[in-house]
Order: structure tokens, then sequence, then C-alpha cells
């Protein structure tokens, strides 16, 4: 199966280097590589030039969704993957992720790992359900298995569907993607990927995780200059902004009464209590602002 691999680059120099040189090692046929540059200060564009990549230089930093959409407008083969520059292969069990999606109509995730090889929290039920206060309230990892994977599919063994994933690697048929968008391109940082998910799935295109993939995904360094507070701050922000427009009101009440009770008692168990005492003040905020 063709591959179209899609990278958005910004200030990327450094991550970008180390997952060419997995590709190289781990794929068996070398991919088209587009690489969109957003903004950029230093010399990733010209280093993916270097390495064969064909590069897309955006006019100014118009953000994730539009440089992604970029990238998928000037894929030429049958599958592409939405592939961010901090991730690295580890096998070649990326091409397995491309044979499935180049097999169904849908968006295929992979398991994404830390350094260390442990599992990301990557995939995600639907927000806004019943089951988030069962979440907040229960260690999911010592329920029954078909519990847990529901409340926790990242954790699960085999495929799934979830509600959604985080993009930090999403494999669809081209011109799939590009019927999707892939992104809106006026969301210009946090929640792109949940956005994707919900709107696919309001189409009838499921996003499925597939465990036996597995990439290292060393996280989001393009919000490094932010203050952790902020960026915080504007995660919630967002994710009520997209749960609320693609899910409506009630299962906005829901996600943000169980999100509360999530940030609350993590709290008060002391589990990273300043970043949850943070999260919780800034959805009390966003919710009196739109109230």
């Amino acid at each position: 199966m063709s591959i179209s691999l899609c990278v958005v680059l910004h200030n990327s120099e450094r991550e970008l280097g180390a997952l060419l040189d997995s590709i190289d090692a781990h794929l068996s046929d070398r991919p088209q590589i587009i690489c969109a540059d957003s903004g950029s200060t230093d010399d990733g564009a010209a280093l993916a030039r270097s390495r064969g990549a064909d590069v897309i230089v955006m006019d100014g930093n118009p953000g994730f969704g539009a440089a992604n959409n970029a990238a998928v407008s000037a894929a030429t083969e049958d599958v592409a993957v939405l592939l961010n520059p901090d991730c690295r292969l580890i096998d070649g069990s990326l091409e397995r992720l491309v044979t499935a999606a180049g097999n169904r109509r849908g968006l295929m995730v992979p398991r994404l790992l830390n350094e260390n090889r442990t599992v990301q929290d990557s995939a995600h039920p639907l927000p806004g359900g019943w089951d988030g206060y069962l979440a907040a309230l229960t260690a999911p990892r010592l329920l029954p298995r078909r519990v847990r994977e529901r409340l926790q599919p990242f954790r699960s063994d085999h495929e799934i569907e979830v509600g959604w994933a985080i993009g930090a690697c999403v494999a669809g048929q081209t011109a799939l993607l590009r019927e999707l968008g892939p992104f809106n391109p006026d969301d210009f940082l946090f929640a792109e990927d949940l956005e994707l998910c919900l709107r696919a799935r309001a189409l009838g295109i499921p996003t499925i995780l597939d465990p036996s993939v597995e990439l290292i995904h060393t996280g989001a360094h393009t919000s490094e200059g932010r203050t952790d507070e902020a960026r915080l701050e504007l995660q919630v922000r967002r994710r009520r902004e997209v749960i609320g427009r693609q899910l409506g009101a009630n299962a906005l009440a829901r996600d943000d009464r169980s999100q509360a009770l999530t940030f609350a008692l993590r709290a008060a168990a002391r589990r990273d209590r300043d970043r949850n005492l943070i999260q919780l003040k800034a959805l009390r905020a966003a919710q009196n602002r739109s109230s």
C-alpha cells in the first residue's frame, strides 16, 4: 500500500531528524513525505528538503490544522498518515496500520508510547457520556475488562473503536481525509484531534485503535512557549468549545460535571494537585463566561 506521510513542522528540526531516521530504518519502501512548515524559525524545512521530503512553506503560522490540510492536499498516494514530528517508528508496524486504513472507511490510530515504552493515555471514550462519572469515581484499571476498555480504551490489547484519539498519528484513505478537511482550519491550537474524530463520527466514520501498532511520541513541544497555567486553561476552553459544537449542550453539561469531579477528586488525593486545581479553576471560569 502506497503511503504519503504528512508532517507539520513548527520549530521541529530536532525531532524531525529522529523521525526521518526511523522511517528510513523501518519502512520497507520509501514513502512520500510532505512537510508543511508553519511559522518555524529553525532549519527544519531545510533538513526536510535535504532528506528528500516535499516541503510546503505556509504563510506565517496558520496552525496545526491548516498546515495538515495543506499537506494532505499535496498527497499523491492512496493512504495518508498525519504524523507529528515528535513521533518515532520502532518497527515496521505502521505499514499494517496503513493497510487497514486502505481497506476501510475509518481513521486508524496506533498505540502511542512514552520514551520508556509505557503506554500513553492517547485513546479516549466519547466525551459527554454517563461513563465519565464512573471513570472519575473509580480506578478503571481495576474494573472488569469490558468496563475498563470502555473507560480507558488505550489499555485495550485488541483493535477497538474509540470516541477520539490524540492526533499524533492518524492514517486514513487520502480521499477520505480530504473529504473531512481533514481539520477545521479555524482551530488554531488544541482539540483539533477531538474535533476531527467527533466530526468524522457524525458522518459514520469511526476512529479505530490498533494497539499492535506502536510508535514513540515524546509530547507536544509546539506549546512549550506557553506557561503551564495558560496552556491548561486553553485546553479546557477548547475542549468545551468542540464538545458543545459537535455533541450539543446536554453532552457538554455532562462532560463539565464529570471533568469537574475528576479534577476535584485528583486534587484532593494530591495526584498532580496543582495541575488539577488549575484545570478546575479554568473549567469554572469557562462555564461562567458561557452562561
